[in-house]
């Protein structure tokens, strides 16, 4: 019995819909970058690693170059080409250009994809692995240096832009559009 190696997909990216023919062993991040010319998802390591392919699938970050295609139809899938409203910068993307929080820029996508991820799971309260009162009713944590670092360590940055990275994600944290969510208040962002 024969089996079909490709499917037709249905992906939801940045609102919009694209129905394309993709081979099952294609990746979400080849597909954007490839067959969709959204070359703003950097592809890196292709080995999960390093976060440079950071998008955000039903508002949780993913890297893409693990995750299939065709498992990804159906879903909302946000890259860097769509966290912007317009011309207006999304608050983690201006806290970036403000902080200088990039320097050569080729992972700043997946940096900013990766930190919207972060203020909405900080914003639900989920904990990370420095997180000291993990208990549901204690909430989100004060988003320190090191809840930040934590929640961001698998972005890597070969430049080395860390300490401004880390700046930008706390800005943007104080910016109630930055996770859609209720707003963080200054002492919670230490």
């Amino acid at each position: 019995m024969a089996t079909s190696t490709s499917s037709v997909v249905t992906l939801h990216i940045n609102g919009e819909k694209f129905t394309l023919p993709v081979d099952h062993r294609t990746t979400l991040l080849d597909a954007l970058r490839e067959r969709l010319t959204l070359t703003g998802t950097k592809k890196g390591c292709d080995q999960g690693q390093c976060g440079a392919c950071t998008v955000l699938l039903d508002g949780r970050r993913t890297v893409s170059c693990l995750q299939l295609a065709v498992a990804a139809e159906g879903r909302e899938i946000t890259t860097i080409e769509g966290v912007a409203d317009g011309d207006r910068l999304h608050p983690v993307q201006q806290a970036f250009l403000d902080l200088d929080g990039f320097q050569c820029g080729y992972c700043t996508p997946g940096q900013i994809c990766s930190a919207i991820g972060v203020l909405r799971e900080h914003a639900e309260g989920r904990p990370s692995a420095v997180t000291d009162d993990i208990r549901p009713e204690a909430g989100p944590p004060p988003l320190t240096p090191e809840e930040i670092r934590e929640r961001m360590s698998g972005n890597l940055c070969r430049c080395g832009a860390y300490v401004a990275i880390v700046d930008a994600v706390a800005k943007a944290a104080a910016d109630p559009r930055a996770t859609g969510a209720a707003t963080v208040s200054e002492e919670d962002v230490a």
